[in-house]
């Protein structure tokens, strides 16, 4: 199991969570609660880095 650090902000104006994971390419999400933002984070990571290979 791999470890990442993401930075999680709220957007008042969408009123939703943002994540990004710095350092990997398309690795950014939102969602309405930190809980979907944490799955969606796993799914987006997931795929980046299939496709960095």
């Amino acid at each position: 199991m791999r470890t990442f650090t993401a930075y999680v902000e709220w957007d008042p104006e969408t009123k939703l969570y943002v994540g990004v994971a710095p350092g990997i390419p398309g690795a950014h999400t939102q969602a309405a609660t930190l809980d979907q933002l944490q799955v969606n984070l796993m799914e987006v990571l997931e795929l980046c880095l299939e496709e960095l290979g």
